[in-house]
């Protein structure tokens, strides 16, 4: 979100707390640079102030301001950010910044904030913003069909593994990781088959026994994604 100096704000809601980080951006001044900082973290607590009471946010918030090693101007931001919030109807508190650089301020929560309201949980992250990458399912694959393999060895029983993944992940274990699985079927004297399921969630993967049908494990993720 960009300042009217230059400068911007990147506003980051969770479910603990919404982090609030100030950069310079492409901020001129002519002053120095200490004046140049100041002028930022002032834009940056009257939009703040503002966009809590357009976006409709409660709960605890943390300004990530930048620097300032005056403690006047650091007083200057902190009265400014409280004269700003004279407006909001919602009752709020505001701590003193913090030798890192941090101001903790509170807002009190009526009723959902506009973003919880407009949007849904990503079916896919979880609301993690991440999903874990085509290495990581196939490393966590590869544990989980080896120990099957080896309780299967141990119970001198036949087990011919049919393991079903998601796209990505097949890409990875046909390419980078073919030899690791080739080890393992000589290992284990067993063919693994691999089914790939296009609208499957990336993490989600299920391995059976292709004899009997029977899901003997299904990864975390579970159902695939839509």
């Amino acid at each position: 979100m960009r300042l009217k100096g230059g400068g911007y704000l990147v506003i980051d809601e969770t479910e603990a707390l919404i982090a609030v980080d100030v950069n310079t951006g492409h901020h001129k001044c002519k002053g120095t640079q200490e004046e140049a900082i100041l002028e930022v973290n002032l834009e940056a607590v009257e939009e703040v102030a503002r966009q809590l009471r357009l976006r409709n946010i409660g709960g605890l918030v943390v300004l990530d301001l930048i620097d300032m090693k005056s403690r006047k101007h650091q007083k200057q931001v902190y009265r400014a950010l409280k004269d700003a919030l004279k407006r909001d109807r919602a009752r709020t508190n505001v701590l003193e910044i913090s030798d890192l650089g941090l101001l903790e301020m509170s807002r009190q929560r009526h009723e959902e904030s506009i973003l919880s309201m407009l949007s849904s949980t990503c079916p896919c992250c979880g609301g993690h913003g991440v999903v874990k990458s085509p290495l990581a399912v196939s490393i966590e694959l590869q544990r989980q069909l080896t120990s099957l393999l080896r309780k299967a060895d141990a119970e001198k029983r036949p087990f011919v593994p049919k393991i079903v993944i998601a796209p990505a992940v097949m890409q990875r274990l046909r390419t980078e990781d073919a030899q690791i699985l080739a080890q393992l079927q000589a290992q284990f004297n067993t063919k693994l088959t691999f089914v790939s399921e296009l609208h499957r969630h990336p993490e989600s993967y299920s391995i059976l026994d292709a004899e009997s049908g029977q899901v003997l494990y299904s990864s975390g993720a579970g159902k695939p994604a839509v």
